[in-house]
């Protein structure tokens, strides 16, 4: 079970907060949500919680100190969610994941959900891709593939050192595949670890071939790929 916790003395924003985490989460069974309205009641509850979205700008003890107190036994994530900008230096100090201003963006909230939870499940990178091909089962390690192409009714997987083609539907291997991966095209979906440039149109892969960025996706891509270089410095 992957707990969230949102702490804001405003009902209403603390509400919102869950009403979105929830619209993030919705194809997710093993996620719940608490919402509380000062620090003190939520480190009554406890330190167990996976994620944490906190104010800064709350009575009693501030969402910076109770960041604090959190890292004293947890490494859990910690999102401030606040209209505050003064305190994003204070932010690193406690290892924050990411500072959100408010009002909120709701794209780039979604997008940072998704990134704390994958952040919680390392592991999922891990796991092979397993596939069917000519009757056969083959596990592929997912750091292996390049980028997947959309062939017609089958998806082309481009190693290091073979082309792999099975049938499956793009958006279902976009799921299995997590957060180090982009579709970047209709016809594409790109692993990041194997970007070497790109521009609005087109982005070159380490072996050397180059597929197609849609126009629409570019913006998109430069966020989540700008994203993933940070969390690979960390």
């Amino acid at each position: 079970m992957l707990r969230i916790a949102v702490c804001d003395e405003e009902k209403s924003m603390g509400e919102y907060l869950r009403q979105l985490i929830e619209r993030g989460i919705a194809d997710r069974k093993d996620c719940r949500v608490e919402v509380f309205s000062s620090g003190e009641e939520l480190l009554k509850k406890g330190k167990e919680f996976d994620i944490y979205f906190l104010d800064i700008d709350l009575k009693g003890m501030s969402g910076i100190d109770m960041a604090r107190s959190l890292r004293q036994e947890s490494e859990a994530i910690i999102v401030f969610v606040t209209a505050l900008k003064e305190y994003v230096f204070d932010a690193f100090d406690v290892q924050a994941f990411q500072y959100l201003l408010k009002p909120i963006d709701e794209e780039k909230f979604f997008r940072v959900l998704e990134q704390a939870i994958a952040e919680c499940r390392p592991e999922k990178c891990s796991e092979p891709l397993v596939v069917r091909v000519k009757g056969l089962y083959r596990n592929i390690p997912k750091e292996s593939i390049f980028y997947a192409e959309n062939e017609g009714r089958k998806i082309v997987l481009h190693l290091k050192e073979e082309q792999i083609s099975y049938y499956a539907k793009m958006c279902e291997l976009e799921e299995m595949l997590g957060d180090d991966f982009f579709r970047c095209h209709r016809g594409y979906l790109v692993n990041l670890n194997a970007v070497q440039g790109y521009d609005t149109g087109n982005i070159q892969i380490k072996n050397g071939e180059t597929i197609l960025m849609a126009k629409q996706k570019y913006s998109s891509f430069v966020d989540v790929y700008m994203e993933f270089l940070r969390r690979k410095q960390q």
